[in-house]
Protein backbone atom coordinates (compact mmCIF):
# COMPACT_ATOMS: atom_id res chain seq x y z
CA UNK A 1 0.00 0.00 0.00
CA UNK A 2 1.28 3.48 -1.25
CA UNK A 3 1.49 6.29 1.46
CA UNK A 4 -0.85 7.93 -0.52
CA UNK A 5 -3.86 5.08 0.08
CA UNK A 6 -2.86 4.18 3.94
CA UNK A 7 -5.67 5.76 5.80
CA UNK A 8 -5.68 8.53 7.58
CA UNK A 9 -3.95 8.26 11.17
CA UNK A 10 -6.03 9.47 14.15
CA UNK A 11 -4.72 13.09 15.69
CA UNK A 12 -4.58 16.76 15.04
CA UNK A 13 -3.84 17.68 11.22
CA UNK A 14 -2.75 21.96 11.46
CA UNK A 15 -3.27 22.36 7.16
CA UNK A 16 -1.67 25.32 5.46
CA UNK A 17 -4.34 26.67 2.89
CA UNK A 18 -3.91 29.11 -0.09
CA UNK A 19 -2.99 33.05 0.84
CA UNK A 20 -4.62 33.83 -2.14
CA UNK A 21 -4.60 31.90 -5.39
CA UNK A 22 -6.50 28.54 -4.83
CA UNK A 23 -3.92 26.31 -6.76
CA UNK A 24 -1.95 26.73 -4.35
CA UNK A 25 -2.06 23.43 -2.18
CA UNK A 26 -0.60 20.95 -1.73
CA UNK A 27 -1.26 16.98 -2.81
CA UNK A 28 -1.33 16.22 0.63
CA UNK A 29 -2.98 18.74 2.31
CA UNK A 30 -5.70 17.95 -0.49
CA UNK A 31 -5.93 14.20 1.09
CA UNK A 32 -6.36 15.13 4.69
CA UNK A 33 -8.71 17.37 4.43
CA UNK A 34 -10.92 14.92 2.01
CA UNK A 35 -10.66 11.84 4.73
CA UNK A 36 -10.22 13.63 7.64
CA UNK A 37 -13.21 13.10 10.41
CA UNK A 38 -14.14 16.91 10.69
CA UNK A 39 -12.33 20.40 9.53
CA UNK A 40 -12.02 23.06 12.66
CA UNK A 41 -12.03 26.17 10.46
CA UNK A 42 -11.44 30.45 11.52
CA UNK A 43 -14.60 30.93 8.78
CA UNK A 44 -16.48 28.42 7.60
CA UNK A 45 -17.89 30.70 4.81
CA UNK A 46 -14.36 31.52 3.43
CA UNK A 47 -13.08 27.48 3.80
CA UNK A 48 -16.44 26.37 2.10
CA UNK A 49 -14.52 28.02 -0.95
CA UNK A 50 -11.48 26.42 -0.86
CA UNK A 51 -13.81 22.99 -0.52
CA UNK A 52 -16.19 23.52 -2.95
CA UNK A 53 -13.27 24.49 -5.44
CA UNK A 54 -12.16 20.70 -5.16
CA UNK A 55 -15.26 18.74 -4.49
CA UNK A 56 -14.80 17.69 -0.64
CA UNK A 57 -17.19 17.20 1.27
CA UNK A 58 -15.72 16.96 4.68
CA UNK A 59 -17.80 18.88 7.95
CA UNK A 60 -16.39 21.54 9.09
CA UNK A 61 -16.32 23.15 12.65
CA UNK A 62 -15.75 26.77 13.44
CA UNK A 63 -12.55 27.67 15.92
CA UNK A 64 -11.38 30.74 15.64
CA UNK A 65 -10.13 33.13 18.15
CA UNK A 66 -13.08 34.26 20.03
CA UNK A 67 -13.96 30.53 20.73
CA UNK A 68 -10.85 28.66 20.29
CA UNK A 69 -10.30 27.86 23.79
CA UNK A 70 -13.44 26.37 24.48
CA UNK A 71 -13.72 24.51 21.13
CA UNK A 72 -10.42 23.04 22.01
CA UNK A 73 -11.97 21.26 24.86
CA UNK A 74 -14.74 19.57 22.88
CA UNK A 75 -11.95 18.57 19.63
CA UNK A 76 -9.89 17.13 22.36
CA UNK A 77 -12.71 15.18 23.43
CA UNK A 78 -12.85 14.16 19.81
CA UNK A 79 -9.03 13.35 19.59
CA UNK A 80 -8.99 10.99 22.28
CA UNK A 81 -11.69 8.72 20.83
CA UNK A 82 -9.52 8.62 17.53
CA UNK A 83 -10.67 11.00 15.64
CA UNK A 84 -8.45 12.44 12.66
CA UNK A 85 -9.49 17.01 12.98
CA UNK A 86 -7.67 18.85 10.43
CA UNK A 87 -7.27 22.48 11.25
CA UNK A 88 -7.37 25.31 8.49
CA UNK A 89 -7.40 29.17 8.81
CA UNK A 90 -8.49 30.90 6.12
CA UNK A 91 -5.26 31.50 4.94
CA UNK A 92 -1.73 30.34 5.34
CA UNK A 93 -0.51 28.39 7.98
CA UNK A 94 -2.28 27.42 11.42
CA UNK A 95 -0.86 29.24 14.49
CA UNK A 96 0.75 32.15 12.54
CA UNK A 97 -0.86 35.35 13.25
CA UNK A 98 -4.15 32.80 12.85
CA UNK A 99 -5.51 30.51 14.94
CA UNK A 100 -4.06 27.12 15.65
CA UNK A 101 -1.66 27.29 18.43
CA UNK A 102 -3.98 26.95 21.28
CA UNK A 103 -5.26 23.73 20.01
CA UNK A 104 -2.04 22.38 19.14
CA UNK A 105 -0.94 22.89 22.81
CA UNK A 106 -3.34 21.61 23.99
CA UNK A 107 -3.12 18.67 22.02
CA UNK A 108 0.47 17.90 22.68
CA UNK A 109 -0.01 18.60 26.52
CA UNK A 110 -2.53 15.95 26.31
CA UNK A 111 0.13 13.20 24.79
CA UNK A 112 -2.08 13.23 20.98
CA UNK A 113 -0.31 13.52 17.77
CA UNK A 114 -0.24 16.44 16.12
CA UNK A 115 0.76 16.59 12.08
CA UNK A 116 2.27 19.64 9.95
CA UNK A 117 0.86 19.80 6.77
CA UNK A 118 3.01 22.26 5.54
CA UNK A 119 2.26 25.11 2.26
CA UNK A 120 1.56 28.39 2.01
CA UNK A 121 3.02 31.22 4.59
CA UNK A 122 2.75 34.98 3.42
CA UNK A 123 5.74 35.77 5.20
CA UNK A 124 7.63 33.57 3.97
CA UNK A 125 6.60 34.17 0.26
CA UNK A 126 7.27 37.84 0.75
CA UNK A 127 10.46 37.42 2.20
CA UNK A 128 12.25 34.76 -0.64
CA UNK A 129 11.19 37.53 -3.26
CA UNK A 130 11.99 41.00 -1.53
CA UNK A 131 15.72 40.57 -2.32
CA UNK A 132 16.69 40.84 1.47
CA UNK A 133 18.51 38.74 3.60
CA UNK A 134 16.70 35.41 3.77
CA UNK A 135 19.52 33.73 6.32
CA UNK A 136 18.59 36.15 8.90
CA UNK A 137 15.40 36.81 10.12
CA UNK A 138 12.92 37.79 12.75
CA UNK A 139 8.85 36.96 12.09
CA UNK A 140 6.96 39.46 14.14
CA UNK A 141 3.07 39.11 13.13
CA UNK A 142 0.87 42.19 13.55
CA UNK A 143 2.37 45.20 15.32
CA UNK A 144 0.05 47.13 18.30
CA UNK A 145 -2.62 48.93 16.15
CA UNK A 146 -2.36 52.12 18.33
CA UNK A 147 0.36 54.33 17.45
CA UNK A 148 2.08 54.78 20.20
CA UNK A 149 2.20 51.10 21.07
CA UNK A 150 3.78 50.67 17.59
CA UNK A 151 6.38 53.09 18.28
CA UNK A 152 7.42 51.64 21.66
CA UNK A 153 8.21 48.27 20.42
CA UNK A 154 9.55 49.39 17.59
CA UNK A 155 12.02 51.20 19.43
CA UNK A 156 12.62 48.20 21.81
CA UNK A 157 13.08 46.42 18.66
CA UNK A 158 15.66 48.54 17.41
CA UNK A 159 17.49 48.94 21.20
CA UNK A 160 17.35 44.97 21.00
CA UNK A 161 18.86 44.14 17.77
CA UNK A 162 22.50 42.73 18.01
CA UNK A 163 23.12 42.13 14.30
CA UNK A 164 21.78 42.98 11.00
CA UNK A 165 18.73 41.29 10.10
CA UNK A 166 15.10 40.99 8.32
CA UNK A 167 12.41 41.93 10.15
CA UNK A 168 9.14 40.47 9.06
CA UNK A 169 5.81 42.14 10.29
CA UNK A 170 2.19 41.95 9.27
CA UNK A 171 0.33 45.46 8.82
CA UNK A 172 -3.11 46.91 7.83
CA UNK A 173 -3.26 49.24 4.89
CA UNK A 174 -4.96 51.83 7.04
CA UNK A 175 -1.77 51.39 8.60
CA UNK A 176 1.20 51.45 6.67
CA UNK A 177 2.14 55.16 6.10
CA UNK A 178 2.66 55.69 9.63
CA UNK A 179 4.24 52.37 10.38
CA UNK A 180 6.88 53.19 7.09
CA UNK A 181 7.18 56.39 8.62
CA UNK A 182 8.09 54.93 12.22
CA UNK A 183 10.76 52.95 10.63
CA UNK A 184 12.17 55.78 8.37
CA UNK A 185 12.44 57.54 11.86
CA UNK A 186 14.37 55.08 13.38
CA UNK A 187 16.49 53.53 10.89
CA UNK A 188 16.51 56.51 8.69
CA UNK A 189 14.75 57.01 5.34
CA UNK A 190 17.59 54.97 3.28
CA UNK A 191 16.58 51.75 5.26
CA UNK A 192 15.46 49.54 2.62
CA UNK A 193 12.45 47.66 2.82
CA UNK A 194 10.36 45.36 0.22
CA UNK A 195 6.06 45.57 0.67
CA UNK A 196 3.89 42.50 -0.65
CA UNK A 197 1.06 43.12 -1.44
CA UNK A 198 -2.19 40.33 -1.98
CA UNK A 199 0.58 37.45 -2.34
CA UNK A 200 -0.58 35.29 -4.90
CA UNK A 201 -3.46 37.45 -6.45
CA UNK A 202 -4.41 39.03 -9.34
CA UNK A 203 -2.99 42.50 -8.15
CA UNK A 204 0.00 41.00 -6.82
CA UNK A 205 3.10 43.77 -5.78
CA UNK A 206 6.11 44.43 -4.51
CA UNK A 207 7.45 47.67 -3.75
CA UNK A 208 11.43 47.62 -2.97
CA UNK A 209 13.49 50.00 -1.77
CA UNK A 210 14.53 52.83 0.85
CA UNK A 211 11.91 53.48 2.80
CA UNK A 212 11.12 57.35 2.11
CA UNK A 213 10.40 56.33 -1.01
CA UNK A 214 8.32 53.49 -1.04
CA UNK A 215 6.30 55.35 1.30
CA UNK A 216 6.29 58.24 -1.07
CA UNK A 217 4.62 56.05 -3.64
CA UNK A 218 2.58 54.59 -1.54
CA UNK A 219 0.87 58.30 -0.36
CA UNK A 220 0.51 59.27 -3.84
CA UNK A 221 -2.24 56.12 -4.38
CA UNK A 222 -5.65 57.42 -3.74
CA UNK A 223 -6.16 54.13 -1.66
CA UNK A 224 -3.93 51.41 -0.34
CA UNK A 225 -6.03 47.92 -0.26
CA UNK A 226 -5.32 44.06 0.29
CA UNK A 227 -3.36 42.15 2.68
CA UNK A 228 0.46 43.87 3.18
CA UNK A 229 3.97 42.00 4.12
CA UNK A 230 6.43 44.22 5.30
CA UNK A 231 9.99 43.41 5.31
CA UNK A 232 12.61 45.93 7.35
CA UNK A 233 16.58 45.51 6.50
CA UNK A 234 17.17 46.26 9.88
CA UNK A 235 20.46 47.47 11.54
CA UNK A 236 21.84 47.98 15.24
CA UNK A 237 21.76 51.45 15.72
CA UNK A 238 24.69 53.37 16.99
CA UNK A 239 24.49 55.72 19.91
CA UNK A 240 23.61 58.80 17.68
CA UNK A 241 20.06 56.84 16.23
CA UNK A 242 16.92 58.67 16.28
CA UNK A 243 14.45 57.80 19.16
CA UNK A 244 10.87 58.37 18.35
CA UNK A 245 10.67 60.22 21.62
CA UNK A 246 13.94 61.91 21.22
CA UNK A 247 14.95 65.62 20.18
CA UNK A 248 11.98 67.20 18.76
CA UNK A 249 15.05 69.03 16.67
CA UNK A 250 16.84 66.49 15.63
CA UNK A 251 14.02 64.57 14.10
CA UNK A 252 13.27 68.45 12.21
CA UNK A 253 16.44 68.93 10.74
CA UNK A 254 16.71 64.56 9.89
CA UNK A 255 13.44 65.36 7.72
CA UNK A 256 14.33 68.77 6.53
CA UNK A 257 17.59 67.47 5.44
CA UNK A 258 16.20 63.71 4.07
CA UNK A 259 12.94 64.80 2.46
CA UNK A 260 13.22 68.58 1.87
CA UNK A 261 10.21 69.35 4.74
CA UNK A 262 9.59 72.51 5.42
CA UNK A 263 9.25 73.70 9.02
CA UNK A 264 5.80 73.17 9.11
CA UNK A 265 5.21 70.27 7.30
CA UNK A 266 7.98 68.59 9.21
CA UNK A 267 6.34 69.75 12.33
CA UNK A 268 2.96 67.52 11.04
CA UNK A 269 4.60 64.77 10.33
CA UNK A 270 6.62 64.49 13.41
CA UNK A 271 2.98 64.98 15.84
CA UNK A 272 1.45 62.12 13.78
CA UNK A 273 4.89 60.19 14.25
CA UNK A 274 4.02 60.63 17.98
CA UNK A 275 0.42 60.61 18.16
CA UNK A 276 0.56 64.35 19.86
CA UNK A 277 -1.03 67.76 19.00
CA UNK A 278 1.04 70.14 16.64
CA UNK A 279 0.15 72.64 19.32
CA UNK A 280 2.22 70.34 21.82
CA UNK A 281 5.40 69.66 19.89
CA UNK A 282 5.32 73.29 18.79
CA UNK A 283 5.83 74.25 22.34
CA UNK A 284 8.43 71.27 22.84
CA UNK A 285 10.18 72.42 20.41
CA UNK A 286 10.67 76.15 21.39
CA UNK A 287 11.74 74.47 24.82
CA UNK A 288 14.35 72.84 22.92
CA UNK A 289 15.68 75.80 20.89
CA UNK A 290 15.66 78.08 24.66
CA UNK A 291 18.06 75.17 26.29
CA UNK A 292 20.16 75.69 23.02
CA UNK A 293 20.06 71.57 21.82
Amino acid sequence: MSETDAPLAPGLYLVATPIGNLEDITLRALRVLRTADRIACEDTRQTRKLLDRYGIVTPMISSHEHNEAERSRQLLAELRDGARIAVVTDAGTPGISDPGMVLARAAIGAGLPVYPIPGPTAALAALVASGLDTERFLFLGFLPSKSGARRTALEDLAASLAEPMTLIFYEAPHRILETLADVAALWGGDCRVALARELTRIHEEFLRGPVSEVRSALASRESIRGEIVLLVAAEPRDDGSVSLTGSVVQRLRELEAAEGLSEKDALKRIARERGVAKSELWRELQRERARGR
